[in-house]
């Protein structure tokens, strides 16, 4: 008892240093200001300031942009770097969260059958749906009812087992879901081959150039699945001890699992339904700041909002100018940066580990 009371004070004291936080803004700010920048169209950085002064109705502020090029920053750039600000810091607070609540290092996002889920939906969608009908908005909404559906079931699965507070079996019934919801897709790709092009292509990740719609599609999500997980950051901390010794602590671990699993879920399935399946941002992101900082998650979990958003805005400027003006799909750049770290990690770590 006494050893578990001394861990405990040791999760609580842990904050987000001032050093470290300013260091994740200024990260994330530089990744900001070369997202805007960076392109065909050269926009210069004190025309693209003067342009923001002037929205911001500054004195003495103007700006030498073009219409043109004033349409270009507004309704392509900074709508694309917000969402791309939006989706990696939702992924990389998804995935520490569900690598604290399931005491796993290798646990992502997508643990719980999201994955699987929302290829279902867009699946379905692409092949099924009258293509005057799909637009922007049903693809969408497809994939997010699919992620959303899933995790349910894999929590239906898990607690049919009669051991619904037990992680590992939430795990368990995750894989299988997925390794089921997987099949279907297969089943549907394969049945409506015309489509397999138009479905790899969402698979395989990127951000749509729709402008601020999207982003204001996945803001509220993002918005109330963080502020949830955050307000909750130090009871990751706990649940990372172990069951016991949360549940002697007063924490109720089944309630706060299940509240931090739907907030890291609905989060998750909302960015994914705009931009597809992005990986590794979950696995990348939190250990990066863990191996660099040793935070527990009281602060690991906003610090990973931070870079997480820094770090797919800089992998959205490789993936739209390293081959322009042809553009490589997001998943793969992350999948290139990730794979590597992955296997790194998988012989560094014990799953199950602190």
């Amino acid at each position: 008892m006494e050893s578990t009371a001394v861990r405990h004070r040791d999760v609580r004291s842990r904050g987000v240093a001032p050093l470290w936080g300013a260091a994740a803004v200024l990260f994330l700010l530089v990744a900001v200001v070369v997202g805007v920048l960076a392109g065909p169209v050269d926009l210069g950085a004190g025309a693209v300031l003067g342009t923001i002064g002037e929205r911001l109705h500054l004195p003495g502020v103007t700006s030498d942009l073009s219409p043109t090029e004033r349409s270009i920053l507004w309704e392509l750039r900074l709508p694309r770097v917000v969402l791309a600000a939006l989706v990696g810091g939702m992924l990389a607070t998804a995935g520490a969260t569900y690598q604290g609540v399931f005491r796993n290092p290798l646990a992502d996002p997508y643990l719980l059958g999201v994955a699987a889920g929302a290829g279902l939906g867009a699946t379905v969608a692409i092949a099924y749906a009258p293509a005057g009908i799909q637009g922007q908005r049903l693809l969408p909404l497809a994939a997010f009812v699919g992620a959303s559906l899933a995790v349910v079931l894999a929590y239906a699965v898990g607690r049919s087992a009669g051991r619904a507070r037990d992680a590992a079996t939430l795990v368990l019934a995750g894989v299988t879901v997925a390794s089921f919801l997987t099949a279907a897709q297969t089943f549907v790709q394969q049945r409506n081959t015309d489509t397999l092009r138009q479905v790899y292509s969402w698979i395989l990740g990127g951000l749509p150039t729709s402008g601020w719609s999207d982003v204001l599609l996945v803001l509220p999500y993002v918005a109330v699945a963080v502020a949830v997980i955050v307000a909750l950051r130090r009871v990751v901390d706990v649940l990372n001890l172990g069951d016991d010794e949360a549940t002697s602590l007063g924490v109720n671990v089944r309630r706060m699992r299940l509240a931090l699993i739907v907030a890291a879920t609905l989060g998750t399935a909302a960015v994914v339904a705009v931009s597809g399946l992005i990986g590794f941002v979950g696995i990348i992101v939190p250990h990066t700041i863990r191996l660099l900082t040793g935070f527990g998650y009281r602060a690991l979990l906003p610090l990973s909002f931070v870079v997480g958003a820094g770090f797919l805005v800089l992998a959205d400027v490789v993936a739209r100018t390293a081959l322009a003006p042809a553009e490589i799909p997001l998943g793969v750049v992350t999948a290139f940066v990730g794979a590597p770290f992955f296997a790194v990690v998988l012989r560094t770590s014990r799953v199950g580990s602190r």
